[in-house]
């Protein structure tokens, strides 16, 4: 009976630790089941904040034209792809994840290819093709289906998480009854204190091992939970940034559109007084007065054009020493016929020889219109009080400024001030608390625009009936500031070189009909034999059926096809015809965007187009030279 009772305690406990091994086999196959599902998740969440990080800095590339944002959206775009491969490779053992991962990848690579036309038109300098294109890339399909695949994908995950532990929970369960029934058995067989005490040991000792593995989830769970706060935060950051982006974007493109027209306009105001100053026979005093003061009139509506660009970041500013104190006093007399005698204007300065390095005009536009918008503040009546004076800011103290010596420009009113959530919005485009037809909402966004391309910041302090006031805090230098020079008007005629047309045929690439005839009668009027070609993918039949052609005069921006693109197809085929690039935007010309060629600026005088055709036929003829020589 002892050997029998003996023998059943034995397969009792053999039972027993069979039984309790399944269970800890069971229970370590759930876990990693479970860490596997997290993963594939977790990853999935990674992948699809890396995409949106990719086009966040795809959209500050077409806006600034930086290439290292361009570099970062390619850089971002190459980790999407990577993780794909990763998301597939831990997914390998589920066949029903695998047609969610292929089309996932499909959709990447469609994607791809539509970001990176975006991407290379704005290398080319075609922004508002870019813009377009970047447009239509945030309702694209394949954006749609990326995140739905990926929402599919751990959905799906998530499921089979649920369907594993709760397979998981039953088998220990029904290996805990198991066990159980067999430590009943065992504690009626043997009967004995030392049996009963070890079987309680090895209880409390799997409760141990059951608590230790409690804690390693839960804590797994807590990281899983922190990663996703923590990539939903970078996700609204992203996406309040890319709204920010989208609404820069449509003010660079209205500006930068309505310059470019304008400019096409003053080409041809130019280009007809300057015929028409050569052509007057009869009284040419007074038509020649008249003459120089509509040309007067083009210089400042071109001028206009330039702070136009200036606001849309088209156009580059011409950067000088400028002792503000010096420039605010030169201002007087502009700001009293400005605001009216019902103003008082009182400037201070509080430190002499604050100079800064910037464009003067634009400094001044940026005074002249805080000023206007303080007048308008306090209805036409009251004190505005102009100080400027050295700042020490720290770090971060004013927006995202850096530490370091600053000149601060302060614009103060005694008006009616401001509401906290009319402060917040008073820098964004077109915002205005005006009536309509009195204000157009960008006069703050492009000073805002201004500080920021010279590297400084804009404080502001309002409060209902307590005025406000308003300050620019400029970058420091120790350099003296230059007496400041008059410029020389862009129309101002200056006898041009010699040159002998010898009835050089000319080709004309140009899609506005009137800049084209303006400049075709420009060319006929100095002597040569203009052709005009209103589309440049005529242009090659066109060289081809006048084969005398010397020179061809093409603009840069137009539809079907820019001069730089159809230049690089022209010039190996006729590597003798001389190239003049004509274009209305302004800011530094980059010359290997031209290939090296002459470019001219609209609008443009008689003479300027002359003094450029003489300088792009010189240029022609040694590389002509040259080319034939290598032939």
């Amino acid at each position: 009976m002892l050997v029998v009772m003996g023998l059943l305690g034995a397969a009792v406990l053999v039972a027993l630790i069979v039984t309790l091994g399944n269970a800890n086999r069971q229970r370590d196959q759930a876990l990693e089941l479970q860490a596997h599902s997290y993963d594939v998740m977790i990853l999935a969440r990674t992948l699809s904040g890396t995409i949106a990080r990719s086009e966040a800095s795809l959209g500050r590339y077409v806006i600034s034209g930086d290439r290292q944002l361009g570099q970062l959206y390619f850089d971002e775009w190459l980790l999407a792809g990577t993780q794909i491969d990763r998301l597939d490779q831990i997914t390998n053992d589920n066949v029903e994840q695998q047609p969610r991962i292929d089309r996932l990848r499909a959709a990447y690579d469609a994607r791809g290819r539509e970001l990176s036309l975006t991407a290379l038109n704005t290398s080319y300098g075609k922004n508002g093709q870019a813009l377009a294109r970047y447009y239509q890339a945030r309702k694209a399909p394949t954006l749609i289906e990326i995140n739905t695949t990926l929402d599919t994908l751990i959905a799906r995950e998530r499921a089979l998480l649920d369907q594993r532990t709760a397979i998981a929970m039953g088998s220990v369960e029904r290996s805990s009854w198991v066990a159980g029934v067999l430590a009943v058995f065992g504690v009626l067989i043997v009967l004995g204190a030392i049996l009963l005490g070890w079987f309680t040991i090895r209880a409390v000792g799997d409760r141990a091992v059951a608590q230790a593995d409690a804690d390693l989830e839960r804590e797994r769970a807590e990281t899983l939970t922190a990663a996703v706060a923590t990539a939903t935060a970078e996700l609204r950051v992203q996406e309040a940034k890319l709204r920010q982006i989208q609404k820069m974007e449509a003010v660079g493109q209205l500006t930068g559109g309505i310059a470019h027209d304008f400019n096409n306009m003053l080409a041809v105001v130019l280009g007809g007084l300057e015929l028409a100053k050569r052509s007057v026979a009869s009284d040419p005093s007074t038509a020649r007065r008249h003459i120089e003061s509509a040309t007067e009139g083009a210089n400042r509506a071109a001028a206009l054009t330039r702070r136009l660009l200036a606001f849309s970041r088209e156009d580059s500013l011409k950067p000088e020493t400028i002792d503000v104190a010096a420039l605010v006093a030169g201002m007087s007399d502009l700001l009293d016929r400005t605001l009216g005698d019902a103003i008082t204007i009182v400037a201070h300065e509080r430190d002499t020889g604050c100079c800064i390095r910037g464009d003067r005009v634009q400094l001044e536009n940026a005074i002249l219109n805080l000023a206007v918008n303080a007048r308008d503040a306090m209805n036409g009546r009251g004190t505005l009080t102009i100080v400027t004076g050295a700042a020490v800011l720290a770090a971060n103290e004013v927006g995202q400024c850096a530490a370091g010596d600053y000149v601060a420009i302060s614009v103060a009113d005694d008006g009616c001030g401001m509401t906290a959530d009319i402060a917040e919005r008073v820098f964004e485009p077109f915002f205005t608390t005006k009536e309509v037809g009195k204000g157009t909402g960008l006069g703050l966004s492009q000073i805002f625009a201004l500080v920021q391309q010279l590297g400084g910041q804009v404080g502001l302090v309002s409060a209902p009936g307590s005025g406000t006031a308003i300050t620019l805090y400029l970058p420091r230098t120790a350099d003296a500031a230059a007496s400041p020079i008059a410029p020389a008007p862009i129309a101002a005629v200056v006898p041009a070189p010699a040159a002998s047309p010898e009835a050089l045929q000319v080709l004309v690439v140009e899609d506005d009909p009137r800049v084209l005839a303006a400049t075709t009668g420009a060319l006929e009027e100095i002597g040569y034999d203009a052709i005009a070609c209103d589309d440049p993918l005529a242009a090659p039949a066109m060289l081809a059926a006048h084969p005398a052609i010397g020179l061809i005069i093409s603009d840069v921006l137009m539809p079907r096809q820019t001069g730089p693109e159809m230049i690089a197809a022209l010039s190996p085929l006729y590597p003798q015809v001389a190239v003049l690039f004509v274009t209305g935007f302004a800011g530094e010309v980059n010359a290997s965007q031209f290939g090296g060629h002459e470019v001219l600026r609209k609008p443009f005088t008689l003479n300027g187009l002359e003094r450029a055709v003489a300088t792009a036929l010189a240029a022609a003829r040694p590389i002509a030279s040259d080319r034939i020589a290598a032939e």
